[in-house]
């Protein structure tokens, strides 16, 4: 029988922990079609089952975390496992397309498994040691999104849709069976008021200028992520004609960069302050953005310049959001459970609504130099971000949670 964790986490179990996050909302786009096919329901209602959990995930994002720093990071995701293993069943067993879709909604009670493992690798190492542990959980990260749409798609093949759902509820058995082997309690600092008090503690955060810097640069960053991913597909069809393979080819350059980006946050992130992470990995972004805008507005865009700028958007996304991260998980200690769900919910809010605005201004004929213009945009709002930042520690000084922050081995 498993022992209950009284230490804590290993980085593997917060990396599967987060990997599940982004494996659970793509792994089964490919079976999209088939779903509409099984219940007979229109392609645009079970599109929600991806718009409605992304919704999902930014409401829950603000719930859960100030629920880890009231009772704790254990307990919480113990419970978020166990709803998720329920809800994949129900999805699994779903027998129209509306109870399919409500399961599915209850399923981003997952997204507590990043906002947790966050808070708990900040409860246990100082700030930049943070940094650059986060940076290897999000190197992991971002090789979900590769892979799972690719296993999601030879389940449907070989099983039917519905295998997807199965898979889903055997990572999360295993997870909550890993979790309870070895994730102990971090967060030795519990609150011991209400929740509803403790939900009182978000305009702590909102008033903190520093948050609002790192959360922005977050959000920003994400946001040039979410504009490419919505505009690419477009430069490619309609530009450089390009095939479905050799498009899923090219929209891996972006992520690409950021694995490399995130790998060189886990070398360098505890020789350099966080603030000089996040400035070098915004200009890194907005110098391959500017060289690619350039072209393309000379009339010279080409398959290589275009997704070699969205490389280097990877890259320098890398090297920032580690420490945007910790930096916001870092403003105040006692609340980074909170902190992880409130700029969680803000990064996804944020992106969301820039993909929005994508959408809204895209055309064939703008397509590459509107979408690098956009992605260019964004990037400087983070590097705004970042600067801000930087600006506010040498006015202050550093903030003292950092200054004098000691966390544990993780």
């Amino acid at each position: 029988m498993l022992r209950p964790a009284t230490t804590p986490p290993h980085l593997a179990t917060l990396i599967l922990l987060s990997a599940l996050t982004v494996v659970s909302l793509n792994m089964f786009l490919p079976s999209l079609a088939a779903i509409a096919e099984d219940f007979q329901a229109d392609y645009a209602l079970v599109n929600l089952s991806i718009a409605g959990y992304a919704a999902m995930t930014a409401i829950l994002q603000l719930v859960m975390g100030p629920l880890s720093d009231r009772y704790g990071r254990r307990p919480v995701i113990l419970a978020a496992l166990v709803i998720f293993i329920l809800a994949s069943l129900g999805c699994l067993l779903a027998p129209d397309i509306w109870t399919f879709l409500a399961f599915r909604l209850l399923q981003g009670i997952i997204i507590t498994g990043y906002a947790v493992s966050m808070a708990a690798i900040r409860d246990t190492a100082p700030p930049q040691k943070a940094a650059a542990l986060m940076g290897y959980v999000a190197m992991w990260w971002a090789v979900g999104p590769m892979l799972a749409p690719l296993a999601g798609g030879t389940l449907d093949a070989l099983f039917g849709w519905r295998a997807n759902f199965w898979a889903f509820v055997g990572f999360g058995v295993v997870l909550a069976a890993l979790c309870w082997a070895d994730l102990g309690e971090t967060n030795a600092a519990r609150s011991t008021t209400t929740f509803t008090a403790q939900l009182r503690s978000y305009p702590e955060l909102l008033h903190s200028r520093r948050f609002w810097g790192y959360s922005l640069c977050l959000a920003s960053s994400v946001g040039a992520f979410y504009i490419y991913i919505g505009g690419a597909p477009l430069v490619a069809t309609t530009l450089f004609a390009m095939s479905p393979a050799a498009l899923g080819l090219a929209l891996g350059s972006s992520t690409a960069g950021f694995i490399l980006g995130s790998f060189l946050s886990g070398r360098f992130a505890q020789r350099f302050a966080l603030t000089t992470m996040m400035i070098a990995g915004r200009l890194v972004a907005c110098a391959g953005l500017a060289l690619g805008l350039a072209l393309a507005a000379a009339g010279r865009a080409d398959v290589f310049s275009f997704f070699g700028a969205c490389a280097l958007l990877g890259l320098g996304n890398g090297l920032s959001l580690p420490g945007a991260n910790a930096g916001a998980l870092s403003v105040r200690p006692q609340l980074a459970g909170s902190a992880a769900g409130l700029s969680g919910a803000l990064t996804v809010g944020g992106g969301a609504a820039m993909s929005a605005l994508a959408g809204a201004v895209l055309t064939p004929a703008n397509a590459a130099p509107a979408v690098l213009a956009m992605m260019l945009l964004a990037s400087l709002l983070g590097l705004a971000a970042a600067l801000s930042v930087l600006w506010i520690d040498r006015r202050e000084g550093p903030a003292r949670a950092e200054a004098g922050d000691q966390g544990g081995p993780l």
